[in-house]
């Protein structure tokens, strides 16, 4: 009976060509895009999760207020691992760890700069970290170092590294004790190669001096994993005031800050990092849910145009149905013939639909930055989109089987079924849903589109265009005179300075601040801090909106400190250069105001900066184009000057307009994939729209040809054919707009920077919609239109 079945369903799909074409394509696309972001939803749940000890990790996270909002922090002080460690028996193992950075490895002729962590020794058997060759313990040794598989073999190829000496920094000789497998690109933990977390001590003086036993300064992460029984509600409970408990005698810290520690499981910290007034609020997870929505509505598009094809050709196939009946076929046997060639046809659009997955996941990697597979060979794949291609089947084909076998064989048989407009309102409510889904989908990508370049069009108060950063050496702290002054020289650069942090990032934040008129409260107050020291301003292309930059004639400005717009207006400031402020135990005079510069996200409310003029304080260079010559030009002109006065490092920048162009990254893929499941639902719909039309031409060939006799124009047959679609387009329109409102006025509430819904957008998308639609079926009519009246009025 099975095999009957489709055969005759193999029939029917090769009788109805163009039909069964959409019905595959259709299918195919829908399933594509739900597969393809299926995927990306099983990456984004598989983070982490290739870790042995993935139920019982967790890192430690920090609570304080600050101007009267409770923040969530992962930065903790230094000396908090060891407290943790001695004091806390739930805790199995404890691990602290830097945020990483790139440092310049060198073995022999080779010179790299690679990113890397200082990190606790219990961090190897804490994330299961794969141990290729070496010590299973390596960073035990002091003056050892780790290196990822494809790092070693960056340096020693199919040498064996263990045991090797490679020269960090062009200074510090550390031995190679271990090899380990580089992590998945969805790991929190990534990295080329990883040091011992207290050989910082012995490296830097500054750890030892200011950090080591220093519970003010948060610059540090902290991993731990727990005992088997350890309850974690229990553990924030005794951990909540370890840090309040060091400033015992601080009234600030006590009554304004009040530091809480807390753990945070890893299977959160992907996809539940976000934090509001001490409450976990969520975080990407969002976005999964988003875009799972989404692919499950492409997919219900796809679904829909086989439901309305199917039914709207009904009559063609009325006349099977009574012979069947009438001979003892039952409606169940109907309806398994129905499900069979709807089976049929997504199997086909299954096989289609995983070839499209093939060619365009390259692609699809590269835009959402990941690196995901077919997994061809795992049975659970298979098993998943077995289940996922009948569930498609089964849904797509439901509602065409119980219809069509519903029909009388006697008023089949006797010529009575009529496809009139009751039976056509499922197919009209059917497309209603189509387009509205898809107009949804318009309006979404078009609010994202404009709400991404109301932030590029913010402006950034300096001047990117010729800038770069690189990256601050003890070659060239050694050297930065006779380096300065051979860049001047050259021509090809205006200005050099300092600072602490890249041009469009601010590293270090701090409170203490107090100023004319502030309240004890004020002190608690995060003031986000540059350190730099000479030509800043100028370097960074600012313009001043009162007073001057530090100079070199004014011995006073050893303690100066510029301000932004936002600190000037929360300190209350009426004219505040000459102001004297308090800071850090010493006094800080406001030598100028600058205006609020853009450094972290662009759709953020602008904290209050101070730029202090500090010596030694520095992590970048910032380098000046001179905007005479050509950037590339500078650049090759700059090489061996650098490569002279900083010769263990190779010679890498970052030009500010570029890394300022990233922190768009995470909205533009937003965007991106929006506008892509936009197109591909419209192209969905559209596929529908062009079969309904097709068979209305067809089921009205007599009517056009008596039509065209008695004198109707082409223009007539193409308004008449086309105004039904015009119209129900237009009715998901009014159901689309204020459904997208609603969601995309929500989704605009995370954004301090933010546009307002304009109602012209919906007019524009309402227009385009009906443009889509009038394209989309004027073939058909125009076709139906102009053929030979003779030829219609023949047909049967």
């Amino acid at each position: 009976m099975i095999r009957n079945y489709l055969k005759i369903a193999f029939r029917n799909l090769v009788k109805n060509k163009v039909y069964s074409f959409i019905n595959i394509l259709g299918l195919a696309t829908g399933m594509a895009v739900a597969m393809l972001i299926g995927l990306w939803i099983y990456d984004e749940f598989s983070t982490n999760k290739h870790y042995k000890n993935y139920d019982s990790l967790y890192r430690v996270m920090m609570h304080q207020t600050f101007d009267g909002h409770r923040g969530t922090q992962l930065a903790l002080p230094y000396p908090i691992g060891e407290e943790l460690k001695n004091k806390f028996p739930d805790f199995k193992a404890v691990a602290m760890c830097d945020w990483g950075s790139n440092h310049s490895l060198i073995y022999g002729d080779r010179k790299f700069n690679k990113f890397g962590h200082y990190i606790g020794e219990e961090a190897i058997d804490m994330f299961s970290l794969e141990v290729l060759n070496g010590d299973k313990n390596p960073l035990h040794e002091p003056y050892s170092i780790v290196l990822t598989d494809e790092t070693a073999k960056s340096f020693f190829g199919n040498e064996n590294p263990i045991g090797k000496i490679i020269k960090m920094d062009n200074e510090h000789n550390l031995k190679v004790t271990a090899v380990v497998a580089k992590q998945p690109k969805n790991s929190t933990l990534t990295f080329d190669y990883l040091i011992p977390f207290h050989l910082q001590e012995s490296l830097f003086d500054y750890i030892k001096k200011y950090h080591k036993t220093n519970w003010g300064n948060n610059s540090w992460q902290v991993y731990v994993q727990l005992n088997e029984k350890a309850n974690p509600e229990s553990i924030n409970a005794k951990i909540k005031n370890v840090v309040r408990e060091h400033f015992s005698d601080n009234q600030l810290m006590l009554n304004v800050v009040k530091p809480e520690l807390l753990i945070h499981p890893m299977s959160k910290w992907r996809l539940y990092g976000d934090f509001e007034n001490g409450v976990n609020t969520g975080g990407y997870i969002k976005y999964v849910r988003m875009f799972g929505i989404l692919g499950f509505i492409v997919l219900l598009i796809a679904c829909i145009n086989f439901m309305n094809l199917s039914t709207a050709r009904s009559e063609k196939r009325a006349k099977e149905i009574g012979v069947r009946k009438a001979v003892g076929s039952g409606r169940e046997q109907l309806i398994g013939q129905f499900l069979s060639e709807s089976l049929l046809t997504t199997v086909l659009a299954f096989v289609l639909a995983l070839i499209m997955v093939a060619i365009s996941l390259s692609f699809f990697n590269k835009l959402t930055e990941k690196e995901m597979s077919l997994q061809l060979s795992n049975p659970m794949f298979w098993s998943i989109l077995v289940v996922f291609t009948l569930i498609t089947g089964l849904l797509s084909g439901s509602y065409p089987a119980f219809y069509l076998s519903s029909f009388n064989p006697v008023k089949i048989l006797k010529g009575n079924i009529r496809v009139g407009k009751s039976s056509s309102l499922p197919r009209k409510i059917l497309v209603v849903m189509q387009f509205s889904c898809s107009v949804i989908l318009m309006i979404g990508t078009v609010i994202i589109y404009q709400q991404i370049q109301h932030g590029k069009n913010r402006p950034i108060g300096f001047n990117q265009k010729g800038l770069i950063s690189v990256e601050w050496t003890n070659d060239i702290d050694k050297n930065f005179d006779a380096l300065q002054h051979e860049l001047l020289s050259s021509g090809m650069v205006s200005s050099v300075a300092k600072t602490n942090s890249p041009p469009t990032q601010i590293w270090s934040n701090n409170r203490g601040w107090a100023w004319k008129n502030s309240q004890p409260n004020d002190e608690g107050v995060i003031f986000s801090t540059i350190a730099t020291e000479y030509d800043y301003i100028k370097t960074m292309g600012i313009k001043l909106k009162e007073g001057r930059d530090f100079s070199r004639e004014f011995s006073t400005d050893s303690i100066g400190v510029i301000l932004n717009e936002a600190a000037v207006k929360r300190m209350g400031l009426k004219n505040p250069v000459g102001e004297i402020l308090k800071w850090n135990g010493g006094i800080r005079r406001v030598v100028g105001v600058v205006p609020d510069m853009q450094m972290e996200s662009p759709f953020r409310q602008i904290s209050p900066l101070t730029i202090i003029f500090q010596k030694g304080w520095v992590s970048y260079l910032c380098v000046r184009i001179n905007p005479s010559v050509s950037a590339s030009e500078a650049i090759s002109k700059m090489k061996p000057i650098f490569d002279k006065y900083n010769p263990g490092f190779p010679f890498e920048y970052k030009f500010a307009d570029d890394e300022y162009s990233k922190k768009f990254n995470y909205e533009e893929l937003v965007g991106n994939l929006a506008a892509i499941i936009a197109v591909l639902a419209i192209f969905i719909s559209c596929l529908g729209l062009f079969g309904l039309a097709s068979f209305m031409a067809e089921q009205r060939t007599k009517e056009i040809g008596v039509r065209k006799v008695l004198g109707a124009s082409v223009l007539n047959l193409w308004q008449l054919l086309s105004k039904d679609f015009v119209v129900l387009v237009l009715i998901s329109c009014a159901i689309a707009i204020p459904i997208a409102y609603y969601f995309m006025n929500d989704w605009l509430k995370q954004y301090d920077y933010k546009i307002s819904i304009n109602f012209s957008i919906f007019i524009v998308v309402v227009f385009l919609a009906v443009i889509i639609t009038l394209l989309t079926v004027s073939y058909q009519a125009i076709k139906a239109a102009t053929v030979n009246p003779v030829k219609s009025l023949k047909t049967e």
